[in-house]
C-alpha cells in the first residue's frame, strides 16, 4: 500500500543483475591481469636431480610438487626438518611420482652450508638444477650465525656459498642449470661495500632487503659469465608479489591479514603462480643454450639496468668481497 503523496522506488531487477555481472567481471579481470602467467609444458625431469632451498613452503614448495611430477628427485633443502617432512607429506598427497629427500640447510650458518654440500656431494653427488629460492623479508634487526646482517646473510652469502660448493658437480653433471629467485624490489638496491654489514642504529629493513635482491641480480649475471662455455646456465628471476609466509616479519595481527584477505587474493599470486617462472627457467627447453639472462612471468625481461656501464665492474666486486666473506678465498 503506497502512502498518499509517496511512491516506493525500487532499482529494475534487470539493473541489479547488470551490476553484479559488472561486478563479476572487474574481480575476474583484476584477478586474471595480477595472477601472473603458466608454465604449461609436460617436459619430464626424470633421471635428473634438482635442490631447491626454502622447500618446505611457498613457492619453494610448489617448484618441488612440479619437479617431482616430472619425476625428478628433488632435494627439498630446509632449515628445519620436521617442516621438510611435512612439505613432503603435502606433495604426495598430489603425486607419487619422484623421489623426495629433505636435508638440513640453514642458509644462515657458514657451517650449516658446508655440511650439507659435503654430505650432499658425498651421498648423492649429481646436480641439475640448483634453484636458489629460501630467503627472508624485512626482518628486524638480526645477524646470522657468522655475524653478517640476516637478509645479506641468508638472500646472498648463504646461497653464494652453496653455488660455489656445489659448482664442481654442476660442471660434472652438465648440461644444468642454476636458478636465482630475486625480486623487483632490488631495483630499490644500491649496494655500499663499506656498509653492507650494519650495525643496528644504521639498519633500515626496507633497503637491507633491496640491497640482498639486487646482490641475486649481480650475482647471477656474473656468475654467468664465469661459467660461460663450461655446461652451466644460469638465469636470474623476480616471481612476482606473491601471498606467502614470506611476509611474516611486517608485524600485522592476524586480524588484520584475515581483513585483508580478499585484497591479497585478487591482487597478489598465488604459491602456485608465483613459482611458474622458477619452472620455467628450470625446465624449458629453449632456454638450455642461453644463459645470463633476467626473466619474470615465463618470459625474458629487460636486464636490470643498476648503475650503467659499471654494472659488470660491481658485479665483480661483489663476487670477491662475497668470496672473502664466506670463506672461499683468504685473500
Amino acid at each position: 500500500m503506497e502512502l498518499e503523496g509517496k511512491s516506493e522506488w525500487r532499482v529494475p531487477g534487470n539493473m541489479v543483475c547488470a551490476g553484479l555481472v559488472l561486478g563479476a567481471s572487474l574481480v575476474i579481470f583484476t584477478k586474471l591481469k595480477f595472477r601472473g602467467a603458466a608454465y604449461r609444458s609436460v617436459t619430464k625431469l626424470t633421471g635428473k636431480t634438482a635442490i631447491v632451498t626454502g622447500a618446505n613452503t611457498g613457492i619453494g614448495k610448489e617448484t618441488a610438487l612440479d619437479f617431482a611430477r616430472r619425476e625428478a628427485r628433488v632435494i627439498l633443502a630446509c632449515r628445519d626438518i620436521s617442516k621438510g617432512q611435512r612439505a613432503v607429506e603435502h606433495i604426495r598427497h598430489y603425486t607419487n611420482a619422484g623421489e623426495l629427500v629433505v636435508m638440513k640447510l640453514d642458509l644462515a650458518s657458514l657451517k650449516s652450508v658446508n655440511a650439507f654440500c659435503d654430505e650432499f656431494c658425498n651421498k648423492i653427488g649429481r646436480l641439475d638444477i640448483l634453484v636458489n629460492n629460501a630467503g627472508v623479508f624485512y626482518t628486524p634487526y638480526m645477524k646470522t650465525e657468522d655475524g653478517f646482517e640476516m637478509q645479506f646473510g641468508v638472500n646472498h652469502l648463504g646461497h653464494f656459498l652453496l653455488t660455489n660448493r656445489l659448482l664442481n658437480v654442476l660442471k660434472a653433471s652438465s648440461p644444468s642449470r642454476v636458478i636465482i629467485v630475486s625480486s623487483a624490489l632490488h631495483k630499490r638496491g644500491h649496494l655500499d661495500f663499506s656498509k653492507l654489514n650494519p650495525d643496528e642504529k644504521e639498519y633500515n629493513k626496507a633497503k637491507s632487503y633491496a640491497d640482498s635482491k639486487l646482490a641475486n641480480v649481480l650475482f647471477g649475471k656474473e656468475l654467468s659469465r664465469r661459467l660461460s662455455g663450461q655446461g652451466v646456465t644460469s638465469y636470474t628471476l623476480h616471481p612476482g608479489v606473491i601471498n606467502t609466509e614470506l611476509s611474516r616479519y611486517l608485524g600485522y595481527s592476524k586480524a588484520f591479514w584475515a581483513a585483508t584477505f580478499p585484497l591479497r587474493w585478487l591482487f597478489m599470486k598465488s604459491p602456485w603462480y608465483g613459482a611458474q617462472t622458477t619452472i620455467y627457467c628450470a625446465v624449458a627447453e629453449e632456454l638450455k643454450e642461453v644463459s645470463g639472462k633476467y626473466y619474470g612471468n615465463c618470459k625474458e625481461e629487460p636486464y636490470p639496468e643498476v648503475r650503467g656501464p659499471a654494472d659488470d665492474a660491481v658485479a665483480t666486486k661483489l663476487w670477491e668481497v662475497s668470496e672473502r666473506l664466506t670463506g672461499l678465498s683468504s685473500e
